[in-house]
């Protein structure tokens, strides 16, 4: 989320980064919220006033009354509130009635304070975060600018099949019983098909691990407050899949679990970067997704993924993003996969990010790019909605920034290194996974 003051000061800037991301509303949103917070900023100062005005009152009358000046409380009372008669012992009485004026003048304020501030909050949780200076403009996944590509694609026979087919062929995954068990977008992997995940996932923590991530396993089911601290809500409800009587949501990413452990904490600027790096099942509902481009593994509803998350301070997260982007981009290199870079356009990308880059490999059976991949750098955004926080040398409490990046997504890696690797006498499976197989060939 957006800091009001941060909006407050740069309207113009504000207003000229989110057209990048062709957010319609942003002027109108921008300008209430700049207007409530003018509204917010004048209550504050009341309220601070009375507060004021409260202590000292309190402090006058206890000074007062314990050096035992009864003449100097009736004057103090008259001060206070002139042109009003006394009878004899009213003084203090009337101090107190004053006093008690005063807090109820200050409760009405902080809950008027309070709606405020709300009605400002709820505007602020609708606008997305500013698009870093060097992202592209556009509005389509076509607008976006390829920034590095790497192998050669593969040249198959023409009898080559796609994925789903020597899924099939070889007894690798059965979609067919997934839709039996739960429905479309859950398959079930078979023998070497899952033990193809299985040496992925492992691979792919072992090298995390190797790069500094320390492991962790989350829940993959988080509350509303997780949700909303990443970024998920409010603007993602409809894509998540959640548990009504329990008020818990599925994960769409380890993310989301994984960058909320550090919500509501202050960490020591020595402490940064954190890094962690996770596994579990992702679950999307991906309503309204149909057509060719779903078929097979290509756009699922549950599927596994390894998550590597770090929480930064602001002058290094840049450099952290171009360094969490080559080390995806080695794991794609390792597998032997024709893969490509591109630097996100304002409209392609996400609600909560700020800049980010998507890895895609090549599909030689399809002969198409399948994403597997985003790296992205939050900068604070989903920082100040988590309220994690460093302090640093000279004891100054600043937000950290995030970043997070599939480490990778197994689905259409599993899709690309079947189509890929397919020969004659079966599949061949990449030498740096052949440990963790336990076989060199799929046939």
């Amino acid at each position: 989320m957006l800091q009001i003051n941060f909006v407050r000061e740069n309207k113009e800037e504000v207003l000229k980064r989110l057209a990048v991301k062709n957010f319609k509303d942003a002027d109108a949103i921008i300008t209430q919220a700049i207007s409530l917070d003018a509204e917010r900023r004048l209550l504050q100062k009341e309220s601070d006033d009375v507060k004021a005005e409260a202590n000292a009152l309190a402090k006058q009358i206890g000074e007062l009354m314990k050096s035992g000046k009864m003449g100097g409380i009736k004057e103090f009372a008259k001060n206070l509130i002139p042109n009003h008669s006394y009878s004899k012992g009213q003084e203090v009485e009337a101090i107190k009635a004053r006093t008690a004026e005063l807090k109820q003048k200050e409760k009405s304020l902080d809950d008027t304070l309070k709606a405020k501030e709300e009605e400002i909050h709820t505007l602020l949780v609708q606008v997305p975060n500013l698009p870093n200076v060097s992202v592209p403009l556009g509005k389509t996944p076509e607008d976006n600018e390829t920034v590095f590509e790497h192998g050669e694609k593969p040249t198959l026979p023409a009898t080559a099949q796609p994925h789903w087919e020597l899924a099939t062929k070889y007894n690798l995954i059965d979609f067919e019983l997934g839709v039996k068990l739960t429905g479309a977008g859950f398959p079930v992997y078979k023998g070497k098909g899952a033990r193809l995940q299985r040496a992925l996932i492992n691979y792919f923590l072992d090298k995390a691990i190797a790069a500094g991530y320390m492991e962790v396993q989350p829940p993959i089911l988080v509350n509303e407050d997780s949700g909303y601290g990443t970024g998920q809500l409010p603007d993602k409800e409809g894509q998540m899949y959640f548990v009504g009587e329990d008020k818990l949501y599925l994960i769409p990413t380890a993310e989301v679990p994984i960058t909320n452990i550090y919500r509501d904490v202050i960490l020591k600027e020595n402490e940064l970067p954190i890094k962690n790096c996770g596994y579990t099942p992702c679950f999307r509902r991906e309503a309204g997704s149909y057509g060719k481009d779903v078929r097979g593994l290509n756009r699922l509803h549950q599927f596994d993924k390894i998550e590597i998350v770090q929480i930064a301070a602001p002058e290094k997260s840049y450099q952290i993003l171009e360094e969490m982007r080559e080390y995806v981009a080695g794991l794609l290199k390792e597998l032997n996969l024709p893969f490509r870079i591109l630097k996100l356009c304002g409209g392609d990308m996400s609600f909560a990010s700020a800049l980010t880059y998507d890895m895609e490999v090549w599909s030689a059976a399809q002969k198409r790019w399948l994403e597997v991949s985003s790296v992205s750098n939050f900068e604070s955004f989903q920082t100040n909605r988590l309220k994690c926080r460093y302090k640093d040398a000279n004891g100054k409490t600043n937000l950290c920034h995030s970043l997070n990046g599939s480490a990778l997504a197994l689905p259409r890696i599993v899709a690309s290194l079947l189509e890929n690797n397919q020969t004659d006498n079966g599949i061949k499976v990449p030498e740096v996974l052949v440990k963790y197989t336990g076989f060199e060939m799929i046939n």
